[in-house]
Parts: C-alpha cells; sequence; structure tokens
C-alpha cells in the first residue's frame, strides 16, 4: 500500500506496463474499441455522445481528445486524465494492478 511520502520511479511503471497497456486499458475504459492502430472511445470526462474524437494510439499509448485538445503521452497518463486523479495516483493503482498480473 502506499502512502503520500512514496515515491514513485514512472519509467519503470511504464517499462513494466509494457505489454499490459491493452488489458490496464479495458480497467480503465471497458468501452474503447480498436480501430487499426488506435482506440476510440467516449470520453468519460465529459459529456460525450458521438465516438470518435476520443482516440488512444494502441502502439505508444498516446491519447488524445480532439474535441476538447486534452492530450498525454502514455498509459500512466491516461488513467490519471480518464480517473482524474494526479499522475502519482495513477502510477500508484497501475503498480497495484500490475503486482496481481
Amino acid at each position: 500500500m502506499y502512502n503520500a511520502k512514496d515515491k514513485i520511479n514512472f519509467q519503470k511503471v511504464k517499462n513494466a506496463a509494457r505489454g499490459y497497456e491493452a488489458i490496464l486499458l479495458r480497467r480503465v475504459l471497458p468501452q474503447a474499441i480498436k480501430q487499426g492502430a488506435e482506440y476510440v472511445s467516449l470520453n468519460p470526462t465529459r459529456h460525450d455522445r458521438n465516438l470518435g474524437s476520443f482516440r488512444i494510439n494502441a502502439h505508444t499509448f498516446k491519447w488524445a481528445d480532439f474535441a476538447t485538445g486534452d492530450a498525454g503521452g502514455d498509459i500512466i497518463s491516461l488513467w490519471a486524465y480518464v480517473r482524474q486523479i494526479s499522475q502519482l495516483k495513477a502510477a500508484q493503482e497501475i503498480t497495484q494492478i500490475l503486482e496481481g498480473v
């Protein structure tokens, strides 16, 4: 279990998540659909009713909501954005999930 004083090596978390991103994506965006080299999903942080503007690259997990301009570069930032938590908390949650895989 983590507390506020814990430090996270973000690169280590990203490296550990490599190969498990699709599993993590299903946890945070279960409605995401793979279309070619991308996943598309409704953006759960807003009243999104049209599939298409919220996209995640299936290889790099860079993501963007082209309707709002929000974007990020990895699974940690995606997790933090969707769950509306800090990247520290996101990395901690991802680490806990990966420990169980």
